[in-house]
């Protein structure tokens, strides 16, 4: 596109923004989309490439189905292999039907040779048939209970590894992928089972064949390879069709979120924004059109080409029947015969080169999804045995021994070198500007970050001489970047101690602490409203109303240490005021670490504990560092001054 293009208007009223001379929109490159990974690795594996892998992905199909559900795995293994069984029985029955139909003598006396060869034709048909209903009716229930055992191992895996995991970014990418295991495992199972379907049968005619006269055997190669060649070619177009248009169907699909979301409609409408987005979406559509157009082309001459080989194949095949006819090399019933069997090979080859499509592109995902399960291990805490590891004893003290914290692909501490203690019944807080490491030290005391170096100790225990569980349950956090738990708001409360039996008169105290109670009681089912508008007659809430349930949940478990991350930065003030009313009461008899960029609120705070760029550059009472006229005496007077000032 020309810069004269970027320049002019959309509908008349919004100009373009801006974009670098050859780009066609403004929006961003996209990185290859993990749900089309089967996709992309089948496009570039080629026609025939599909089979080096196949043994491989099979044996993951049969084994996740094994431990699914033995019973229906192996009534699909034999009903299908029945199945191509009395494939066979009735091509041979259908044979020595037309030998007796075409034999000489009268019509009523044929048909009653033929009556036999007729029965055990019908037998052979219902046979088959029930063994098809047997393998449908295996198949749907394997099918859920494939769903369960994968989806269980991947959130077993999800939620045991450490937090650590999360931020590295190759491990969120394999998660990522990961993710579409469940479905590529049925998907996997249900291709393995279909293809397996169509190869039997594939065999089931050519024994049949081969039984009927060998000779036909080569009439059945010559008339069935050529449509599988074509079949496979026209597959590895489709999927190259796929991914030619990929980034352009996910730029469609960012457009159509910025213009039809609730999240976008409000800046949409303020800003004026339609025509631009209108304008952005025919200019790709424009060019996704262009080339979905070049690519049919393309894909209808393949297909065009092989349905002419096949068709001179066949043809072929009809003139080798003809000469074996008429050199009395095979009779009349068995040349019958012959063309029932090419036609049943074209549909079992069909449906196993469909299914051999599917099952390298499915077993992609499944690849992804086992590879993610090994690697998972490498972030699984330590493995101890519950139990063997003593449980903590009442918090005495808290001590921070020289602890260092890098994160992946930093080159930066995110903490450096921090030591400070803290006795128990103590308020005390992290202070400093935003990236100074407040957060990240704050989560490697609550135990759910590791330290680079040094080590924090419980009692004057390391955290990983306790047991977990134990320790955990004397520990209470409320995150800055807390998550909206789909769920009533007496179970958000309740999360905050899944162990303890729910009562209602605690879950009502928690939230009047966190000054959620009157919020809550003015919803429309009041403890019981569905807190997501995704389910039938759920509530949104504000960020502050959030942050209350939040701070709730934290004081519902009534911790011996409780660790707040700005629990307050989205009240209003009478709220704030509320909140912290009810810190202050745990001073002296629990103890707090408080993280707020809001110093007014520290000011009665034990010891008050001042972070620069992951260091700890001061420490001390509010009074101390106020005299001290350091960093923290810096920051407190530039927000008192902002209170200070008047028109």
């Amino acid at each position: 596109m020309s810069a004269a293009a970027n320049d002019t208007s959309v509908d008349g009223q919004i100009p373009r923004q801006p974009t670098a001379p050859g780009t066609e929109s403004v929006l961003p490159e996209l990185r290859n989309a993990w749900w089309e990974h089967g996709v992309r690795r089948r496009a570039e594996t080629g026609v025939f490439g599909v089979f080096a892998d196949l043994p491989k992905l099979i044996g993951h199909a049969v084994a996740v189905s094994w431990r699914a559900d033995r019973l229906r795995t192996l009534i699909v293994a034999a009903a299908t292999l029945g199945g191509g069984v009395m494939s066979t029985f009735g091509l041979l029955s259908a044979q020595r039907l037309l030998v007796q139909l075409f034999s000489g003598g009268p019509t009523p006396e044929r048909v009653k040779a033929a009556l036999p060869a007729l029965a055990l034709l019908a037998a052979a048909t219902a046979i088959r048939g029930g063994l098809g209903i047997a393998v449908g009716y295996a198949q749907n229930g394997l099918s859920p209970r494939v769903n369960q055992a994968v989806e269980r191992r991947l959130f077993e895996a999800t939620t045991a590894v450490r937090l650590d995991a999360f931020d590295a970014d190759a491990f969120a990418d394999d998660m990522e992928r990961a993710t579409r295991g469940s479905d590529a495992g049925i998907a996997l199972v249900n291709d393995t089972a279909n293809m397996f379907a169509g190869v039997v049968n594939l065999i089931a005619v050519a024994v049949a064949v081969v039984v009927i006269n060998p000779l036909l055997l080569a009439a059945l190669l010559v008339a069935t390879l050529p449509n599988g060649y074509a079949a496979l070619r026209a597959g590895h177009l489709r999927y190259a069709t796929y991914l030619a248009g990929s980034v352009r169907r996910r730029r469609l699909w960012v457009l159509q979120r910025q213009m039809a979301e609730r999240d976008s409609a409000p800046e949409l409408r303020s800003y004026w924004l339609r025509g631009f987005l209108l304008g952005q979406y025919d200019m790709v559509m424009r060019a996704q059109t262009t080339e979905e157009l070049a690519l049919a082309r393309r894909v209808t001459t393949t297909t065009s080409i092989g349905a002419i080989i096949s068709g001179l194949a066949l043809g072929g095949v009809w003139v080798l029947l003809g000469l074996l006819l008429a050199g009395g090399r095979i009779p009349l019933s068995a040349a019958v015969t012959c063309v029932v069997a090419v036609q049943a090979a074209q549909r079992a080859l069909a449906t196993a080169t469909f299914q051999l499509d599917r099952l390298y592109s499915d077993g992609q995902f499944f690849k992804e999804y086992v590879g993610f399960l090994d690697r998972a291990q490498t972030y699984l805490p330590s493995d101890d045995e519950p139990g063997s590891l003593p449980e903590p004893a009442a918090l005495r003290q808290l001590t921070v021994r020289g602890v260092s914290l890098r994160y992946p692909d930093r080159e930066s501490l995110a903490v450096d070198d921090v030591t400070l203690t803290v006795e128990a019944g103590q308020t005390v807080a992290f202070v400093g500007e935003n990236g100074s490491g407040k957060s990240t030290l704050a989560a490697m005391i609550a135990g759910l970050r590791s330290p680079t170096a040094g080590v924090i100790e419980w009692n004057g225990s390391p955290l990983e001489d306790w047991d977990r569980p134990a320790l955990g349950a004397r520990i209470a956090v409320v995150s800055q970047e807390h998550h909206k738990w789909p769920y009533t708001a007496a179970t958000n409360i309740a999360m905050g101690d899944i162990a303890a039996s729910p009562e209602r008169a605690t879950i009502e105290a928690a939230a009047a602490r966190a000054a959620a109670h009157d919020t809550i009681l003015a919803l429309p089912h009041g403890y019981e409203t569905l807190l997501d508008r995704t389910f039938k007659e759920g509530q949104d809430l504000s960020g502050g109303q959030w942050q209350r349930i939040t701070a709730a949940r934290g004081f519902y478990r009534d911790a011996e240490l409780l660790l707040m991350d700005e629990p307050s930065s989205a009240l209003d003030p009478r709220a704030e005021d509320a909140l912290f009313q009810a810190i202050r009461s745990r001073q002296g008899q629990k103890t707090t670490i408080l993280i707020t960029h809001r110093l007014a609120n520290v000011i009665h705070a034990d010891r008050i504990f001042v972070m620069h760029d992951g260091v700890l550059v001061e420490s001390g009472t509010h009074a101390e560092l106020v005299a001290a006229d350091g960093r923290y005496a810096n920051l407190f007077a530039l927000q008192a001054a902002g209170y200070q000032r008047s028109g």
